[in-house]
Parts: structure tokens; C-alpha cells; sequence
């Protein structure tokens, strides 16, 4: 009898044909290097993606590939979903919305679309037995205690909140992930993602690394919501595709959760300085009180640490990048498109 495992591990065997992966929001920030990091391993790419926060031009390079496929539509669509599926071996399911700004904005269509699209996948893959990798978020652990364990009960908020809708709607993807592991023996892996940072990540919803570096690039004033005395672990998006592909080919990774990212803090304001200084810039640094940024009772947790012990004994993973090389080369980028006014 095959097990669940195996099944996760049979289209990656080596000899095999080249395992036909799903990457739904591959357009994205880590859907799109996620995508370069599947095709370097050899994998046939198929990205859906409804253009609503990806761009095309983070897929340009594959443009003309023979292993690389794109379809534009939301995966919200259960047909859509289906005929995606139905042609996969493995499932990267990254599809969703993302920011502070948006959910602060739009807080209802955040949380619907982020139960849509996963529920919608689910189905398809449950359907036709393709496992999945759900990227989950940090934030479901709320203000739980630091640092965070993949045991832990999660710790959202209260539902009179407006942070805690989205650490909901990401916990409830799990839940349905291992609902249907138990119901249907769908192989299912969940990788909940720290501070992800790297090229391309946008700034325009809330990003503080991006949003850090246009200010110091353009000599702007550097932003600092509160005191900036709250800290994050930061993790090069190259790491973390890393370790997303690896997961997906672990021994006994299917059934479990995995925090994935940097366990080195940094407060925020450190991390305006060493932009500042990185960039050679002149900005000044300005606080700007949090109640002027977002509505009113809308929180920011003072830390989030990740454990990482079950990740590093399941793949043997750290990351490689340090935060400053990730912070010279988005400078770096930053000021090209400066040049070029892209």
C-alpha cells in the first residue's frame, strides 16, 4: 500500500521524468523565486496567477522556456483549480494576499480571498490526490510566547481586532489542509513564513525592508512606525525557496508544520540604520507615532521569533544569506531602477 509519504516523494525520484510542479501565485515576490528555484532543480513549472499583486516581469527570464507554463486566472476558480491540479505532481500553494496596508484597508476581502483560494485548491487537490505545500504565515501564533513552536496552540487575537482576521484565515488554510490529510490521506506539508525579504519585494503594502530602502535610496526620511523598539527575523527569500523545495522531498515532512526563516532578531530601527549606512545615505531617521499609520486598535507585535529546531532536523537547513548582503543587493537593485525609472 502506498503511503502518503511516498506519494509526496514519487514525483522526485531520481531517474524519474521531471516532476510537473504547481506554483499557484508564482508571479509574486517568493512565488517567482520559488519558480526560478524549481526550474534550477530540473522541474516543469506550470504559475497560475491572477495578476492582482504579481507581475509578469518577475517571470520574464522563463518566458521562453520548455519547462515553464503561465495561467493567468485566480485559483479561486474551482475549474480553474482543477484543471491546474490535474496536471501537477506537486502543488506549491503560495496564492493569497499579503500586507499590513491591505489588511488594514480591506480587511474583509483579505480574509475572503485568502480562505477562497485555499479552500478552492484543497478540493482540486484532495480530488485528484496531488500533495501540497500551504505557505502559512507567522502570524498565526499572534502574541502567543516567543520563540514560536509548530506545537503551540496558535494565538490570533480577539475577533474585535483587525490584525488577528488575517492569522485566522491563514490558520483556517491549515486546518483544512490536515482535514483533508485525515479524511482523504492527502499529503500535505505546511510552512509557516517569517520576514521574507529580498529583490522584488514591493513596499506599496506595508513592507518595511523595501519601503526602508526607497527612502534611503531616494533620500527620503526612513519611516519608523512607534518606537522601532519591536524586532523581526529577517530571511533571504533565496533561503527560504530553499527550503520550501527541500521540505517538499523530506522524509517525514508530510503531515507537519515548519517555521521557515531567520531566528537573528533585529529591531526596526536597527534595521533602518543599517539601510541607512548600507546605502551610504544621508535620510534622516523619522518615528512616526503607529496610531497615525493604521486604525486604531490595530497591533503590532513587539517580537517575532521563530524555532527552527524541527526545520533544521528535518532538512538539515539554516539560512546562508546575511541580512546585510540582502540589504546591499536590493540597494543595489533599487538604484538601477532608479536610473532607469523603472
Amino acid at each position: 500500500m502506498t503511503r502518503p509519504t511516498d506519494r509526496l516523494l514519487a514525483p522526485w525520484s531520481a531517474g524519474a521524468a521531471p516532476p510537473r510542479v504547481l506554483v499557484t501565485g508564482g508571479a509574486g515576490f517568493v512565488g517567482s523565486h520559488l519558480t526560478d528555484e524549481l526550474l534550477r532543480r530540473g522541474c516543469r513549472v506550470e504559475v497560475v496567477d491572477d495578476l492582482s499583486t504579481g507581475s509578469l516581469a518577475n517571470l520574464a527570464p522563463h518566458a521562453n522556456s520548455p519547462r515553464f507554463g503561465l495561467t493567468v486566472a485566480s485559483i479561486t476558480d474551482p475549474a480553474v483549480a482543477r484543471r491546474a491540479v490535474a496536471a501537477a505532481d506537486m502543488v506549491f500553494h503560495l496564492a493569497g494576499v499579503v500586507g499590513v496596508r491591505r489588511l488594514a484597508d480591506a480587511p474583509l476581502a483579505v480574509m475572503q480571498h485568502n480562505l477562497d483560494c485555499t479552500r478552492a485548491l484543497l478540493d482540486a487537490a484532495a480530488e485528484h490526490t496531488v500533495p501540497v505545500l500551504f505557505t502559512s504565515s507567522s502570524e498565526v501564533y499572534g502574541d502567543g510566547p516567543v520563540p514560536f513552536r509548530e506545537h503551540a496552540s496558535v494565538r490570533p487575537g480577539a475577533t474585535e481586532g483587525h490584525r488577528g482576521g488575517y492569522a485566522c484565515a491563514k490558520a483556517m488554510g491549515e486546518w483544512l489542509a490536515f482535514g483533508h490529510a485525515r479524511q482523504s490521506g492527502l499529503p500535505v506539508i505546511v510552512a509557516r513564513l517569517f520576514n521574507t525579504v529580498g529583490p522584488r519585494q514591493s513596499g506599496e503594502h506595508g513592507m518595511v525592508l523595501p519601503r526602508f530602502v526607497h527612502q534611503a535610496v531616494a533620500g527620503e526620511p526612513i519611516t519608523v512606525y512607534g518606537n522601532g523598539d519591536q524586532t523581526r527575523c529577517f530571511a533571504s527569500v533565496r533561503d527560504v525557496v530553499r527550503a520550501l523545495a527541500d521540505l517538499a522531498v523530506a522524509p517525514g515532512a508530510a503531515g507537519r508544520v515548519f517555521n521557515v526563516g531567520s531566528a537573528v532578531e533585529t529591531t526596526v530601527l536597527e534595521l533602518a540604520e543599517l539601510v541607512r549606512r548600507i546605502a551610504g545615505s544621508s535620510s534622516p531617521i523619522a518615528r512616526v507615532p503607529f496610531a497615525e499609520v493604521f486604525p486604531l486598535g490595530f497591533v503590532d507585535p513587539p517580537r517575532r521569533l521563530p524555532s527552527l529546531e524541527r526545520l533544521e532536523a528535518t532538512i538539515g537547513w539554516s539560512p546562508s544569506a546575511s541580512l546585510e548582503n540582502v540589504i546591499a543587493e536590493m540597494v543595489e537593485v533599487a538604484r538601477a531602477g532608479a536610473l532607469t525609472g523603472a
